[in-house]
This record gives C-alpha cells, sequence and structure tokens, in this order.
C-alpha cells in the first residue's frame, strides 16, 4: 500500500471513509463535460452528483456511454429530487442550472459550457445559492471575472479558475517561482496546434470528426483564439501584461525559450519583463512555461549547475496540461480548504478583443468564436479601452452597424452587442466603473 502523500489525497480519502465525499455538479456534457462525468468517478472521495443540460436526453446517452446503467441516471425537476437521488445512488439530470444549484447535495459546481452568458447565468446561481464555482469557462472569466470573483468573496464562497486548463498550470509555476524570490520575465504556454488565423469549421471537419471534436472548437484553437485568452487569463491573474497587440508567439523551441522570451536589450524579443506571451515551437506544446531570473550570482550560479539552463535566465517547465482530468481537484480544494487556484485581479491588465476574419457587412449578426466572422486578438486592457474594442466575450450575438474590413478590430462604433445578455449588461457597468476610476486618477 502507498500511503497518502499529500493533505489532499488525506483529505479526500477522509470523505470517502466517511461517506460524504466531495459531491459536484457539472453543467454541459460535450468533450470536457463527457471527460467529467468519467473523471469524477474514478477519484477518492468525489462524485458526480447531477448535471444540467439542455438536452437531457444526449446527456443521459452520454452517461449510459460512459459507466452508467440506464437505472441509474434519471431526470430531476425539483431540487428536492436532485438531493433524493443523489442519496439513492442515482445520477439526477436536470434541464435547469438553477435546479441544480439550488440542490442541497450539490457542494460546488464545474461549469464546461465556453459560453460567456451562459458561464455568467451558472455562476451567479451557483454564488446566489451558497455553491463554490470552479470555471472551466475562460471566455467568461476573462469577460466579466472580476464581478464574478467579488460576488463570491461578498457571499463566502470560492471562485476559481479550473487546475488543468493551462491558464492554472501556468500560475502553478509563476507561484512557484514566486515563492523562491525569482524574477518574473515572461510566461505563457506552448500552441498545441497550426497556427491559421482565416480558419474556418468547413475547412476542418475530417480533422475534428477523427479527434471527436466539433469543428468550431476545433478552429477556436487553430485560429489563435483560444490561446489568446488563456494567455489573457493569465494576466488578468498576474499583472503580467501581452508585450504587443497578438504578443509574439515565436516557433521558440523549448530549450531555447530562455533566449528568445527575454527582453531585446539581452538578444530576446520583449521589450520588458513580467509578460505573457505564447510560443509555437518544437516540444513546447502541450507544455506551460514560466521563464525567470534572479539578481544574485550564486542563485544564477546554482540554477546552471542542477542543468535547469545556462543563465542568466532560465526557464521552468510543466510538460502537460491535463484539462477536465485535473479540474476536480480545484472543487476539492474550493470545498476541503476554502481556496482558489486562479481569480482575476480587481482590475483588469489585459483584454481579448475580437478582430474581423472577413469582411463583414451592415445588418450581420455575428455567431460563435471559432466560426466565419472573427478571432481573438490579446492586447493590454488599456489599449482596448482607447480603442474601444470590442470585447471578445460580447461578440457573439452582436449585429454589425458599419462596413469592418478583414483584419481590423470589432468595436462598439462598428458593432452593437446583445443588451439582452446578462453578461454584455456586467460588463457595461464594470467599463462605466473603470472610466470614472481613471477619470479620479
Amino acid at each position: 500500500m502507498i500511503e497518502n502523500v499529500s493533505s489532499l489525497v488525506a483529505a479526500l480519502k477522509a470523505r470517502a471513509a466517511a461517506g460524504k465525499p466531495v459531491t459536484i455538479g457539472i453543467i454541459g456534457v460535450g468533450q470536457m463535460g463527457t471527460d467529467l462525468i468519467v473523471q469524477l468517478n474514478r477519484m477518492p472521495g468525489i462524485r458526480l452528483g447531477a448535471i444540467a443540460v439542455r438536452n437531457i436526453a444526449n446527456a443521459i446517452d452520454v452517461a449510459i456511454e460512459n459507466g452508467y446503467r440506464r437505472d441509474m441516471v434519471v431526470e430531476a425537476k425539483s431540487p428536492s429530487h436532485i438531493d433524493s437521488a443523489i442519496e439513492g445512488g442515482l445520477l439526477p439530470i436536470t434541464g435547469d442550472i438553477a435546479t441544480l444549484a439550488a440542490a442541497g447535495r450539490i457542494e460546488v459546481l464545474i461549469d464546461a459550457t465556453g459560453n460567456p452568458n451562459t458561464g455568467t447565468l451558472i455562476a451567479l446561481e451557483a454564488i446566489r445559492n451558497g455553491k463554490h464555482i470552479v470555471m472551466m469557462n475562460v471566455e467568461a472569466d476573462i469577460t466579466i471575472g472580476r464581478y464574478l470573483h467579488t460576488e463570491a468573496r461578498s457571499a463566502g464562497v470560492v471562485y476559481t479558475g479550473a487546475a488543468g486548463d493551462e491558464p492554472a498550470a501556468a500560475i502553478e509555476l509563476i507561484s512557484f517561482a514566486q515563492s523562491l524570490g525569482l524574477d518574473i520575465v515572461c510566461a505563457g504556454k506552448g500552441k498545441n496546434n497550426p497556427l491559421k488565423f482565416d480558419a474556418v469549421p468547413a475547412d476542418y471537419e475530417v480533422e475534428a470528426r477523427a479527434r471527436n471534436m466539433n469543428p468550431r472548437m476545433l478552429v477556436e484553437f487553430v485560429d489563435g483564439s483560444k490561446t489568446m485568452v488563456e494567455m489573457v487569463a493569465i494576466a488578468n491573474a498576474t499583472g503580467l501584461i501581452p508585450d504587443r497587440p497578438g504578443m509574439h508567439g515565436p516557433a521558440a523551441p523549448r530549450e531555447n525559450l530562455s533566449d528568445i522570451l527575454i527582453p531585446s536589450k539581452d538578444g530576446g524579443v520583449l521589450s520588458g519583463k513580467r509578460r505573457v506571451d505564447y510560443s509555437t515551437g518544437k516540444g513546447v506544446a502541450p507544455g506551460v512555461f514560466c521563464v525567470v531570473e534572479s539578481d544574485h550570482p550564486r542563485i544564477v550560479e546554482r540554477m546552471a549547475d542542477l542543468k535547469v539552463g545556462k543563465g542568466p535566465y532560465f526557464t521552468l517547465f510543466r510538460p502537460y496540461h491535463l484539462t477536465s482530468l485535473e479540474a476536480p481537484l480545484s472543487a476539492a480544494r474550493a470545498v476541503l480548504y476554502g481556496t482558489a487556484d486562479m481569480i482575476p485581479l480587481d482590475r483588469p491588465v489585459a483584454e481579448a478583443i475580437a478582430v474581423a476574419k472577413r469582411d463583414l457587412k451592415v445588418g450581420e449578426t455575428l455567431g460563435k468564436i471559432g466560426e466565419t466572422e472573427y478571432r481573438a486578438w490579446a492586447v493590454t486592457y488599456e489599449q482596448g479601452q482607447t480603442e474601444s474594442a470590442l470585447p471578445l466575450g460580447l461578440a457573439e450575438g452582436a449585429k454589425v452597424i458599419k462596413p469592418i474590413n478583414s483584419g481590423s478590430y470589432l468595436t462598439y462604433q462598428n458593432c452593437t452587442p446583445d443588451q439582452s445578455l446578462l453578461v454584455t449588461q456586467i460588463r457595461h457597468r464594470l467599463d462605466k466603473a473603470d472610466r470614472r476610476l481613471l477619470a479620479a486618477e
């Protein structure tokens, strides 16, 4: 028998022994949600309590395909029904987020939807019902995460990004470096797919089927949108900033990150330190990195001696991120310790804005991220405000009111976001408050 090697493992096994596993509700059964259905039943002291989805019949099929007998899966229409099903060892599925959030047996929710407005509704329902919330929905987090975190803090619950996603994995390295007193030069990730800014779903249907993915979701990765979103999430949780619009994204192989993602005065591409960026170079993806330095020659000597690099800059590297397989750890830490793995700053430093993939005509209503109309682009928050740029999280459902050329920014002058969406309304209030603060300063 292997002894418990961490307090988390010990605490989870204690919950299991007591018959009180951390009970998690998930929203969404796409690729990430399906992974969670499987993973939550394989971790000590953790269980899948219930699922909320639009298409209940589809969710039942997914549950059966992934280990549940048909007689174990029930449709639940009330919080009490969810609770009684959990107590009876069944898996309840509901079509209503509020019903899931109100169930007493559910301790924490994981949002696996990826839609900014849906993520907003999920987080606020969780908070309203005294539940912790784990956001695999980075798109919502970069749009209004600071508001959601403030609401959670006021309610005494945890709002957190998800372990296993690249932002939280990179923040592990940043935290480690800070705890050692090292200075952060640049942090980021390796891009997982070849970069093609004008990618559209029609060109990726075959590859998507082979990878068991939705073509639109695959295009989110290929056209750079996911990378931009993730780097902005890191920025707004740490204070690191994009060095220039869109960042550099050099083809820096793993062994050369500390030669390239450093200031230009030392032979690199950056204009300064404390930046976020990504690499398309060999051996970096699917990992994350943090380039660091020390101002003491003894520390530099020791790190070089320990084969971290030759100095004066060094790369700390994590060669993997396990996405949905790790996400339950954030839920466990929220419940057991009341801690978050990643939270946004009260004031953002970066923004993911929308850029036209093609010429857009007046009257067009924009679709989802990863379709044909727009892609994400990382800029500093100040630049986004100066340009009156449309945040990526408000692009879906926006209407084009002036012609937009391919490659141009979507702005509040040429696009009108959907004012009926709660995420739009909250973001407008945040922007208004920011303008007042800036004026006062």
